[in-house]
């Protein structure tokens, strides 16, 4: 079995747009497979992960409002998970999909719900502290800029629910969750907008939003 850090990134495009599934998608099937790109695109149709980008844009207008309590009453969150039918949404995997994204949000306390909902003005204000930091580290400018990109990333997955570990699992991403749905229930899957309300504290502008 190939190792992970032997897949190389052209294997991974290649079978990236063969299939249309996620990155991290690609790489576990190369990896499960020897690097072979016509043995992982089986491996992904098995997992049913092949299509579950092209689902992800189609329109999702159906769904749920789901409430999560915790602490006797300390701590409530509120998310609208929606889907393309009233049959998915119905379904007790879908509710429980539901429950465990807004565990997810209780826990984590992201401030939105994908990278795209960032306001750019609040990017590059974290941008320009990062590289502020990067240079008074030392760090020579030839290399601030990746330094910068990478330690971004650290702070979508602190404030972005699709890119923050999964609380059940952290070897995957709640993107990648999402993801694993998409493939299961046939259907696009959206976490579009969740509040989170803590006892005495005021709360905040709902910012979680994402688009269909």
């Amino acid at each position: 079995m190939t190792a992970l850090a032997a897949i190389g990134a052209e294997e991974v495009r290649q079978l990236r747009e063969r299939s249309g599934a996620g990155i991290m998608d690609c790489k576990r099937a190369l990896t499960e497979t020897g690097g072979n790109l016509d043995l992982a695109m089986d491996w992904l149709r098995e997992k049913g992960l092949a299509s579950a980008a092209k689902k992800a844009g189609r329109v999702a207008s159906e769904g749920a409002v789901v409430a999560y309590v915790h602490g006797g009453g300390r701590l409530g969150v509120l998310l609208e998970l929606n889907c393309e039918t009233d049959f998915v949404a119905l379904t007790p995997e879908f509710q429980a999909l539901g429950r465990d994204l807004a565990m997810q949000v209780a826990a984590a306390n992201p401030r939105w719900a994908r990278r795209e909902d960032v306001p750019a003005a609040a990017v590059e204000h974290e941008r320009a502290v990062l590289t502020r930091q990067a240079l008074a580290e030392g760090k020579p400018e030839r290399i601030v800029q990746q330094m910068v990109e990478g330690r971004l990333k650290k702070f979508y997955a602190e404030n972005c629910l699709l890119d923050q570990p999964y609380i059940k699992d952290d070897s995957k991403t709640v993107g990648q969750l999402v993801q694993e749905a998409i493939a299961r229930f046939g259907e696009n899957i959206v976490p579009r907008r969740f509040a989170r309300f803590v006892r005495g504290e005021a709360s905040e502008p709902v910012d979680g939003e994402a688009q269909a």
